[in-house]
């Protein structure tokens, strides 16, 4: 699918909010960086930036129901599937007006009202939370679909290869996404595995596997909503690679590794100005539109960082809450509310 067919699916409103929602991602992330170098923050920032097309691109099409699971740098997943910034800002400041109510920061935090379970510590769990999720689907029979994200080093983990497997033997409508950043904190990703796309794994299980460039959002959008079309058919699983790059270190107190004259080529292909770019060259946007969303998300984002910091963090009392899921036992099995 071209570019241009998306513009005729795609409305002028939808591609500057698609654009907006990446500035807001891209200026949300650096004042988190910002904050935590001035003052220090419960959570240590693993952030998305340079990567800010992958989960707009995947996430704007999808209906409020469908689910997803993001992987450590899911900022732009956690904004475009609804979160409110002043909530998402709570979560990274650990209070108790977070999504986790200050249990855990703004890092694998589910959100069910919009569709986001929450994942783990361990690399590589959330493929076999992502599969149950979308058996479930497939048992209830309904039309959602789980989209499973994770970084490259993830997929040489078993848990890859077996959430894979059974996705594919029983046709359920989830689809893998890989944020291959090219590296695993500082390991190239050619020195973890052989082949040269991590799609290529897609063949061992029978199901649909393409390679695509991450800081397209038209190839994103595109490419998910193909495979999103396939899983609601019950045509099964599919694996999208996203090719793309981190434009700050693994994490905000890690020292870079990587060479300047690397971190300034993927600058340039920044994923931003890249849609910026196209929407320049055909006159959706101009200066006037782009000062006044710049605007707007540094006020949203500044007004996020001020109720985060009057908020109270959770009490001592409420440790134990929302520990275990409330349920009821029928036909001698338990079933969560």
């Amino acid at each position: 699918m071209t570019k241009k067919h998306t513009n005729e699916m795609l409305k002028e409103v939808d591609l500057i909010s698609m654009y907006r929602l990446m500035i807001l991602t891209r200026e949300f992330e650096m004042r988190v960086a910002q904050i935590y170098s001035q003052k220090g923050l419960p959570e240590l920032p693993h952030l998305c930036v340079g990567q800010e097309a992958i989960g707009v691109g995947s996430c704007y099409g999808l209906r409020k129901n469908d689910f997803v699971l993001p992987s450590l740098r899911g900022r732009s997943v956690f904004i475009t599937k609804g979160v409110p910034i002043p909530v998402l800002m709570a979560g990274v400041y650990g209070k108790a007006t977070g999504p986790s109510k200050g249990k855990w920061t703004a890092h694998h935090m589910g959100d069910l009202e919009n569709g986001i379970l929450a994942g783990s510590l361990v690399i590589g769990s959330q493929f076999p939370i992502a599969v149950g999720a979308a058996l479930a689907f497939k048992i209830k029979k309904t039309d959602q679909v789980c989209l499973c994200y994770f970084g490259d080093g993830a997929s040489n983990r078993g848990d890859f290869h077996e959430g894979l497997n059974i996705a594919a033997i029983f046709k359920l409508p989830v689809i893998f996404i890989c944020e291959n950043n090219l590296y695993a904190i500082d390991t190239p990703v050619e020195k973890a595995m052989l082949i040269k796309d991590i799609a290529l794994r897609a063949q061992g299980y029978g199901i649909p596997g393409v390679t695509i460039d991450g800081n397209d959002v038209f190839e994103v959008y595109n490419s998910v909503q193909e495979a999103v079309k396939r899983a609601r058919g019950g045509e099964g699983p599919s694996l999208i690679e996203c090719k793309t790059y981190r434009l700050r270190p693994h994490c905000e107190r890690h020292q870079e590794s990587r060479s300047e004259e690397e971190l300034e080529s993927w600058w340039n292909r920044c994923p931003i100005k890249k849609f910026r770019a196209y929407l320049l060259d055909r006159k959706l946007l101009d200066d006037q539109k782009e000062h006044k969303i710049g605007v707007e998300v540094k006020e949203e984002v500044k007004r996020a960082e001020k109720l985060a910091e009057e908020s109270p963090y959770p009490k001592a009392e409420e440790m134990f809450e929302d520990v275990y899921a409330h349920g009821v036992i029928k036909e001698g099995r338990l079933c969560v509310r």
